[in-house]
């Protein structure tokens, strides 16, 4: 039988973007940037706020990588505790369109605080349920096919963009689920599963081929610094794979590589982050537990996102407390307190879900 094994510095990570992610979404509720700021199309005029919005760049990536790595580990540890194929995809299927259900009916609502439903958007999460339904029927596939997948979905999706369609007529909603960004869906699947992909692919050599922490640690971080030289590649390029143009070399717009939807540029650029950083991680959780309270934000991500969300929306949106009435100082400020309430509450569901075996709080 295939012993259950958790990896912390994988927890740790997801602990990281959970926490960031705690950030940005509290500089999106106080910081008054957001009178004014498109996020299809971002402008900062200062170091803090762009800081502030860039470093929320990785949360996504992160998630979708982190995703298509546990799903690959889980899927071959159940088999070799003996349970059929069919068995282990009835359960993704099941997360995967619970995921998307989560979506529709409790984060679109959430956003508002709660004062209406919003079933017509697809959002990350979702998008997240729905690359699990894709990456299931993948799974068993050798890594270097997944990786030839990831790279066919990579460099097409510039293509696809080209298509030109109706931003009022039924078209939008397909594009949208699929290829573009917009108020449907700023998350469309065939770009974002790819990371997910990607994440199955560096599994296979994170819990399997570099079982030696040192070795992981070193080929991860030289694996994300390759993929960061190749978006710096394409960048300077200011062509294929790129959308937002820039004018001079380490300013804002060389970095903002465009996110919804991602271009080439970004997913390299992220993609190389990522794996780079869970070499970070690893390399530290071999030597010290500094990072260890950040496993108990990763160990309960779902949650973390789901409740923080509605705390932010209804203190602010609805109640109308500082509602994009601050700037920097008051979405750090809002940051602390929203950490400082979150940080039991996921303490608290991480021993509930330990001890329990009930269907919704394993979906959770």
């Amino acid at each position: 039988m295939a012993e259950k094994k958790r990896f912390t510095f994988i927890d740790e990570f997801r602990g990281l973007i959970g926490v960031m992610m705690a950030l940005g979404h509290s500089n999106y509720y106080f910081n008054s940037a957001w009178l004014s700021l498109d996020p299809l199309d971002p402008f900062f005029d200062n170091t803090p706020q762009f800081l502030l919005r860039y470093m929320g760049y990785l949360c996504a990536p992160g998630f979708l990588l982190m995703n298509g790595a546990m799903l690959y580990y889980v899927f071959w540890r159940r088999q070799a505790n003996g349970e059929s194929i069919g068995s282990i995809r009835w359960g993704f299927v099941q997360r995967g369109f619970f995921l998307i259900a989560m979506q529709l009916v409790w984060v679109n609502a959430s956003w508002g605080g709660f004062t209406r439903l919003r079933l017509a958007h697809f959002g990350i999460i979702a998008t997240i349920g729905t690359s699990m339904l894709v990456l299931i029927w993948l799974v068993q596939l050798k890594w270097q096919w997944r990786a030839l997948a990831a790279g066919i979905l990579f460099f097409v999706h510039p293509l696809l963009l080209k298509i030109p369609y109706d931003l009022d007529g039924p078209a939008h909603y397909w594009m949208q689920f699929f290829v573009d960004s917009g108020h449907f869906n700023k998350y469309p699947i065939l770009p974002w599963l790819a990371f997910a992909i990607v994440g199955s692919v560096m599994a296979h050599f994170w819990f399997e081929v570099w079982s030696d922490p040192n070795k992981r640690s070193r080929n991860s971080m030289i694996t994300g610094l390759v993929l960061i030289a190749m978006a710096w590649v394409i960048r300077f390029g200011q062509g294929f794979g790129n959308i937002f143009e820039w004018d001079t070399f380490f300013s804002y717009s060389f970095f903002l590589v465009q996110k919804y939807p991602p271009s080439l540029a970004h997913q390299f650029w992220f993609s190389g982050a990522v794996i780079f950083m869970v070499g970070v991680f690893s390399f530290i959780d071999q030597r010290s537990p500094i990072l260890r309270p950040l496993a108990k934000v990763g160990r309960v991500p779902l949650f973390f996102y789901a409740v923080h969300i509605p705390l932010l929306a209804i203190f602010s949106r609805r109640l109308g407390f500082f509602f994009h009435e601050s700037a920097v100082l008051g979405s750090l400020l809002g940051w602390v307190v929203l950490l400082a309430i979150m940080y039991p509450l996921a303490i608290w569901f991480g021993g509930v879900k330990r001890r329990s075996k009930a269907w919704i709080i394993r979906m959770i």
